[in-house]
This record gives C-alpha cells, sequence and structure tokens, in this order.
C-alpha cells in the first residue's frame, strides 16, 4: 500500500512540474488517503501484535 502511495505521489508531482494541475492534484489527493490508510493498518497490526495460537 506504501508503495502504491508513493506512486501516485510521483506521478502527481510529475504532472504537476508539467501543468496538469487537475491531474496533479486527484493523483495527490489519492496518494495522501492511500498514505492515511496505510499509516491506520499499520497502527492497528503494531497495537493487535501477534496473538498466540488458540
Amino acid at each position: 500500500m506504501l508503495s502504491w502511495s508513493v506512486m501516485f505521489l510521483v506521478f502527481g508531482l510529475v504532472a504537476g512540474v508539467l501543468g496538469l494541475t487537475g491531474l496533479a492534484g486527484a493523483a495527490m489527493h489519492i496518494a495522501w488517503i492511500l498514505f492515511v490508510v496505510f499509516i491506520v493498518l499499520f497502527f492497528v497490526s503494531f497495537v493487535m501484535g501477534r496473538r498466540p495460537p488458540p
């Protein structure tokens, strides 16, 4: 998930440099959403930890 976020971030930066502001904004928004989802899932897995087998 983090790799997708970085990919959209780079895509947004390149589109912004080329002057495609609408496309750059959309790519940056998608990258932000994916990054937030990644952080939430990371903290959930960190807090839950490994459960011992039943």
